[in-house]
C-alpha cells in the first residue's frame, strides 16, 4: 500500500494488516539482466567511483553524462519500457563541458562535482525542463527560479540531468490511485519485476536510480514517498528531518510535512546528496532553526562501527505484523545489528493516538489547498493554472486523458477546507503533532533511552492494478512523517526477487545517528543487488 491510500485507511500506523508474501532463498533475484537489457559499463558505480575516474581522466563529466543518457534512451521508452524519466536536460552535455573545464583548471566544487543527478518532477528548475508535478494541468510550466534545492545542488557542480515520473500531484488526488501513474509520464515500472509497482510518489526517482539511470536522485515526500518507493525499488531513501531541507520551489502538499530527500543505491551516496542539499534558505524560515542543529557534512557519519553501544528499540505493537517476508527479513537484521554491538530493547511500546491518520489526513487536506494555490500564485501572470480550483476543472475537462483510471475526490475535498485559521485545522494539527511527538516517537524513546527505532520499511512490491488501484502491505513511515522526524531506510534483502527495507527513524534532527547506524548494517550485509528487468517474479 502507498503512502496515500494508508493514510486514507484513517488509521494510519496504528493498523497494519493483509495478505504477505512467504520467505524465499536469499539468492533469489540476484543475476545477470535479461538478455532485451544492454550491459552497462556504469552499472552501480558510486559517486566516490566516478569521482575516481574523473580525477584519473578515465572518463569526463561529460563522458559519464552521455553515458547515462544513452542508458536512459536505451531502457525508458523502449526496451522494459520503464517511464522513469519524463524528460531529460537539453542542456546536459554543456553544463557538463563547463565542469570539465573548471576540473582541468584546477577547480573542484565538492563531492557532486561533474556528478549526473535527476529529479523528482515536482522540484523546480528554470532552465529549459518543466516543473509539472507529472499533470497535464502544468504542462510547459517553467518557473521564473530555481528551487534552493536545485540552485544547491547546481553550485555544488551536481548537473541536472532530468525530471522522473511521479505519482501524479504526488499521490494526493484520488483515494483509488495507482502508485507510479501520471497523465503526463503514464505508468513507472518496478525495474526488478516489469509488473509490480514501484509506489508512491517518487516512483520514477526510485525506479530510475534502481535502474542505474543516474547515481542519485531527489525525492520528495509527505508520508512514505521516499522511503516506500525506496523499498521497492532496492533502495537507500532519506526523509530527512522537517526544514533541513528547503521547500522554496518544490510543489507543495502539506508544509507541515513536506521535504525533499535522498535516494541511492548506497548509504555514502544518500549522505553526499544530503549534504549538497542542505542549507539555510531566508525564502523558508523553517530552514533556520535546523540550519543551527544540522550537520555540514553528513559523509562524516560513514563509520563501519557507528553501531556499536547505540540503543535501538523495536516497536513490534504497531510496525511489524504486516507482511511476514519482511517481518522475517528484519529479524535478520535486529541480529545483524547486535552482532555490531547495538543494545537492543525489544518489544517497546510505541501508541500513538487510535486517530492519528485520520487527523493528520485532515491537516493535509487543509495545507494542500493553501500551499498549492500559493505555488500557482507565485509562477505569475503566465502560470496555466492559478489554483487548485483551476486545476480541478482542467482535469474535468480533459477527463479521457487526466481520469481514465482514477478520479480527483481528493482534490474536490481539499476545494472544500477553508484556510489555515480554521477551527479544525488548528485543533487537527496540534493532535496530530502531539500524538506522533510526545505521545509517540518522544515518548518511547525517552522511557527507554533510545538512540533509533527499526521496523519493516514495508512489505515486497504488490502487483500494479490500474482497475483496483493500491494495495498491499503497510509501512513505518506516517509516524516520522506527521512528526517531522528522520527516517532512513536501507535494503535488508529479497523476498521472491524482490527487495524489501529495514527502517531506522528517531529524534528530530539525529540524521548524523541514523546515517551512522543505516551505513554499519549495509557494510555487514551489502544486501543492494541490480534489478534484472523480469516481466514478473519467479515462484
Amino acid at each position: 500500500m502507498d503512502r496515500r491510500s494508508f493514510l486514507l485507511t484513517g488509521a494510519g500506523a496504528l493498523a497494519i494488516s493483509g495478505a504477505s508474501e512467504a520467505r524465499q532463498p536469499a539468492a533469489a533475484g540476484r543475476g545477470a539482466p535479461t538478455s532485451d537489457v544492454p550491459a552497462f559499463e556504469l552499472d552501480e558505480v558510486t559517486i566516490a567511483d566516478l569521482q575516481k575516474r574523473m580525477t584519473s581522466g578515465q572518463e569526463t563529466a561529460r563522458s559519464i553524462t552521455e553515458k547515462y543518457l544513452a542508458r536512459i534512451a536505451a531502457l525508458d521508452k523502449q526496451g522494459p519500457s520503464l517511464h522513469a524519466v519524463l524528460e531529460t536536460n537539453p542542456e546536459a552535455l554543456q553544463i557538463a563541458e563547463r565542469l570539465d573545464a573548471e576540473r582541468k583548471a584546477g577547480k573542484v566544487r565538492g563531492p557532486l562535482h561533474g556528478i549526473p543527478v535527476l529529479l523528482k518532477d515536482n522540484i523546480g528548475t528554470a532552465d529549459r525542463m518543466t516543473t509539472t508535478a507529472g499533470s497535464l494541468a502544468l504542462e510547459g510550466s517553467i518557473p521564473s527560479k530555481d528551487s534552493f534545492v536545485a540552485t544547491r545542488l547546481r553550485d555544488g557542480g551536481a548537473i541536472l540531468l532530468g525530471k522522473t515520473n511521479l505519482s501524479e500531484w504526488a499521490n494526493f488526488r484520488s483515494s483509488h490511485s495507482t502508485s507510479g501513474w501520471s497523465s503526463r509520464g503514464g505508468l513507472t515500472r518496478n525495474p526488478y519485476a516489469l509488473d509490480r509497482n514501484t509506489s508512491g510518489s517518487s516512483s520514477g526517482s526510485g525506479a530510475a536510480i534502481a535502474a542505474n539511470y543516474a547515481p542519485v536522485a531527489v525525492g520528495s515526500e509527505t508520508d512514505g514517498s521516499v522511503v516506500s518507493p525506496s523499498n521497492n525499488c532496492g533502495l537507500v531513501g532519506i526523509k530527512p528531518s522537517l526544514g533541513l531541507v528547503s521547500r522554496t520551489g518544490i510543489i507543495p502538499i502539506a508544509h507541515s510535512q513536506d521535504t525533499a530527500g535522498p535516494m541511492a543505491r548506497t548509504v555514502a551516496d544518500a549522505a553526499a546528496l544530503l549534504t549538497a542539499m542542505t542549507g539555510f534558505d531566508p525564502s523558508d524560515p523553517i530552514t533556520k532553526p535546523a540550519a543551527a542543529k544540522s550537520v555540514r557534512d553528513y559523509t562524516k557519519a560513514l563509520k563501519p562501527d557507528a553501531a556499536k553501544g547505540l540503543r535501538i528499540g523495536v516497536p513490534r505493537k504497531h510496525l511489524f505484523g504486516s507482511s511476514p517476508a519482511a517481518d522475517a527479513l528484519v529479524e535478520k537484521a535486529i541480529a545483524v545489528l547486535k552482532s555490531l554491538g547495538a543494545v537492543v530493547i525489544d518489544p517497546v511500546d510505541l501508541s500513538p493516538p487510535e486517530a492519528l491518520g485520520k487527523d493528520e489526513f485532515q491537516v493535509l487536506l487543509y495545507e494542500f489547498k493553501a500551499d498549492l494555490n500559493g505555488y500557482l500564485q507565485g509562477l505569475g501572470a503566465d502560470a496555466p493554472a492559478k489554483s487548485l480550483k483551476d486545476v480541478i476543472a482542467f482535469n474535468d475537462a480533459h477527463r479521457d486523458r487526466v481520469m481514465p483510471y482514477f478520479g480527483q475526490e481528493i482534490f474536490l475535498d481539499a476545494e472544500t477546507k477553508g484556510p489555515l485559521t480554521t477551527a479544525q485545522y488548528v485543533k487537527v494539527l496540534a493532535a496530530s503533532r502531539k500524538g506522533a511527538r510526545e505521545m509517540g516517537i518522544d515518548k518511547v524513546m525517552a522511557a527507554h533511552k533510545l538512540d533509533a527505532l527499526v521496523a519493516p520499511t514495508s512489505g515486497p512490491a504488490s502487483l500494479t492494478d490500474l482497475v483496483n488501484g493500491d494495495y498491499g502491505p503497510g509501512g513505518s513511515s506516517t509516524l516520522p512523517a506527521v512528526s517531522g522526524y528522520p527516517h532512513i531506510t536501507v535494503p535488508a534483502g529479497f523476498s521472491f526477487g524482490l527487495p524489501v527495507g529495514v527502517s531506522f527513524f528517531g529524534k528530530n534532527f539525529s540524521e548524523m545517528t541514523l546515517i551512522g547506524l543505516a551505513y554499519a548494517y549495509e557494510q555487514a550485509t551489502n544486501h543492494r543487488a541490480a534489478p534484472r528487468f523480469l516481466r514478473t517474479i519467479e515462484l
